[in-house]
């Protein structure tokens, strides 16, 4: 089986930079996908994609972009399901981002940075 994701966009709102109970650094964002055409309209529209990345590359990410940054990311889709406080079912659909890629320039510096994630970071994910 394979479950892999490539994308390129841009991020809807700063990382949420967290921490669970054993100190494992957990971020989300979103992160604003162009479609490749655009509507009747004539605008391009966008899908806006919830992705989750973990340790030491959450820190790295969360120190390294904001809000309107371009990045690509590597990954793979996950779901999951909660019951909410009102006791219905919620699905939710997001991107565990294993490796990123800065796509701008930072202070007119032309080196992209690569970070990548341990292997087992999936089995981390689950546990929130």
């Amino acid at each position: 089986m394979l479950n892999r994701v490539t994308l390129t966009g841009r991020l809807t709102r700063e990382v949420d930079l967290r921490y669970t109970n054993n100190g494992t650094a957990v971020g989300q964002f979103g992160l604003a996908v162009n479609r490749p055409f655009k509507n009747k309209a004539g605008e391009r529209e966008a899908d806006f994609i919830n992705c989750v990345i973990w340790r030491k590359s959450a820190e790295n990410l969360a120190n390294f972009v904001h809000k309107g940054s371009l990045i690509g990311v590597d990954g793979r889709i996950q779901t999951r399901n909660y019951e909410n406080n009102q006791g219905q079912k919620v699905y939710v659909t997001e991107v565990i981002v294993e490796n990123f890629v800065l796509l701008e320039s930072k202070n007119s510096d032309d080196h992209s940075n690569s970070h990548s994630s341990s292997p087992n970071r999936a089995n981390q994910s689950s546990s929130k």
